[in-house]
């Protein structure tokens, strides 16, 4: 008897033993060998999944009917339904609000004191145009004087940014979050981000992955290399040094998030229409005219039947109901999250403010062009190569400002970031998917409507840029700048203008607190002069999801 304990006993440590050293090789050769050479590797990560920002919900993409409304009340028959796909995105929960637009103020002012000469515009030409609220028969200058700073306003949504600054915000909000992601890792010093950035010592994502030796002004003391020791030699568990490799994070790292920007116009209507909520299946059960379910603007849930589920414009002079039983909560915007979010838990898909998309405005939307993440708008652009064969990274004296119609001075380009230029034809050359930097007039009408057009003759010895031929021949106001740096402004008073389109007007999207209820409609859109801001404009900014479509597993019956 105990000879056959003593045999079970050696026989299970045995099995043990067995089992311990296979699941030991198998760890080894799947973490160090190569699938594609059997070389041993430098052990890279498993899958990185991707970390959603700050601020962020993940919206699963998939197929809809953009463009598909049910009222036209203006007539203008700028939709025209077409079968879209749009990839799986981020998008912000709620709208930018003041809070999080006077951080961006506030950072700027830090780093760039607008008391200096050389800084004025960089703090001026974000600053928010507080003037929109007013009106020649309207008493509004409380809201002139106390909507962006005041804190009652806190969480409502910023108003008065024009399109460019809302894609100048979006820049700097990258560089924000993933410097604070590149401190927490270990990469950056500690506290860099407020104690030791200056106009000459800033951080841009883009230069840190590019040429991190660069960022912070090339200061070794605030761009750290992780894993080494007080004498920069890459050092092991035990502290001894071996040879160095990838000291800086990298895009492989997973630890610095793609850009924030913009959402484009698809993914806008999409995020705001909301249709898996109408899912059943492999079919949308129905189109929803609003963001939420159902035909009109009340809710019709036992709790809140009755309630308005958006702030908009109800009828003539009312804005908000009577005194003592409003109708929305609103006379003008209200704090975010006050109304019921939609199917994707996005909140003030439609009232509030209305919002910027990415996109420049054309009447017809081409989904004979591309019906996979439809958009118009792009501009090709390369990293500018130095003559030491370096990138060139904008200093003070190299940033670039623009004087936008109305005269307001904007800079475009910050000190620390990478200079960039269109690309050429050594980028392009016998190129398929694209010919050119500039891709907004791309496919846009046949050769009579196109943006430049000549009807008898050829086109080469033609003047195609004249004025006449123009399809797009919006009014077209000069500003200039004398001898003595003074602005003139050159409005244009020409009688020949047709239209209001040109290459730098920008689609919104959205009812707003000053809208009818048919505005609502995520599928309306409308057009609005990129360099200019309303009292009923704001944004949201989204970010690319990369991976897989989905962050959650799938079968065909859910």
């Amino acid at each position: 008897m105990k000879v056959n304990k003593f045999m079970t006993l050696r026989l299970v440590v045995a099995v043990i033993l067995l089992l311990g050293a296979s699941s030991c090789s198998k760890k080894s050769s799947s973490s160090n060998t190569s699938r594609a050479t059997g070389w041993d590797v430098d052990g890279k990560k498993a899958s990185v999944k991707q970390q959603t920002g700050p601020g962020l919900i993940f919206v699963e993409g998939g197929t809809f009917t953009m463009g598909k409304v049910q009222d036209d009340v203006m007539h203008d028959w700028n939709n025209t339904p077409t079968q879209q796909h749009v990839q799986s995105f981020y998008m912000d929960e709620t709208e930018v609000t003041n809070a999080m637009y006077l951080e961006y103020l506030d950072w700027l002012k830090k780093v760039f004191p607008p008391s200096e000469e050389k800084y004025k515009y960089i703090y001026s030409g974000a600053s928010p145009d507080t003037l929109v609220w007013r009106n020649r028969l309207g008493y509004n200058e409380t809201m002139t004087n106390n909507y962006l700073r005041h804190p009652s306003y806190s969480n409502y949504p910023v108003v008065g940014v024009n399109w460019i600054q809302a894609n100048e915000f979006s820049k700097w909000r990258t560089d924000r979050v993933n410097e604070a992601a590149l401190e927490k890792n270990g990469y950056l010093k500690k506290g860099a981000k407020t104690n030791d950035v200056s106009a000459e010592s800033s951080f841009s994502t883009e230069t840190y992955l590019i040429a991190p030796m660069l960022t912070y002004g090339g200061d070794e003391n605030l761009v750290l290399k992780k894993g080494t020791n007080k004498k920069g030699n890459k050092v092991d568990a035990n502290g001894n040094a071996i040879a160095q490799s990838n000291v800086y994070a990298e895009r492989s790292s997973g630890i610095v998030l793609p850009e924030y920007r913009l959402p484009t116009e698809a993914e806008w209507e999409y995020a705001a229409a909301a249709d898996a909520g109408q899912r059943e299946y492999n079919i949308y059960k129905g189109q929803k005219k609003y963001p939420w379910s159902g035909s009109n603007t009340r809710s019709s849930k036992r709790q809140s039947k009755g309630d308005q589920l958006a702030n908009f414009k109800q009828g003539n002079g009312d804005y908000g109901g009577i005194a003592g039983w409003s109708d929305d909560g609103a006379d003008i915007t209200n704090e975010v999250k006050k109304y019921p979010a939609n199917d994707f838990g996005l909140y003030d898909m439609a009232g509030n403010v209305a919002e910027w998309v990415a996109d420049v405005y054309r009447p017809i939307i081409d989904n004979e062009a591309n019906d996979f993440n439809y958009y118009r708008g792009n501009r090709y652009a390369k990293n500018k190569i130095g003559k030491d064969g370096k990138v060139e990274i904008v200093t003070i004296e190299t940033m670039k400002m623009d004087t936008l119609s109305n005269g307001k001075i904007i800079v475009k380009t910050l000190p620390g970031e990478i200079a960039q230029v269109p690309i050429d034809i050594n980028d392009t050359y016998l190129r398929q998917n694209f010919d050119k930097s500039n891709n907004i007039n791309y496919r846009d009408g046949d050769r009579q409507s196109s943006r430049n057009y000549y009807m008898n003759g050829s086109e080469s010895n033609s003047d195609i840029e004249s004025d006449t031929r123009k399809m797009y021949n919006s009014p077209n106001h000069n500003v200039t700048t004398d001898s003595l740096g003074q602005i003139v402004r050159q409005y244009d008073r020409s009688n020949a203008r047709t239209t209001l389109i040109n290459d730098n007007v920008r689609v919104y999207k959205g009812g707003s607190w000053r809208d009818r209820a048919y505005w609502l409609d995520p599928a309306q859109r409308r057009y609005f002069p990129q360099d200019m801001a309303t009292d009923y404009i704001g944004f949201r900014c989204a970010m690319s999801s990369v991976g897989p479509k989905s962050k959650k597993k799938k079968s065909a019956r859910n």
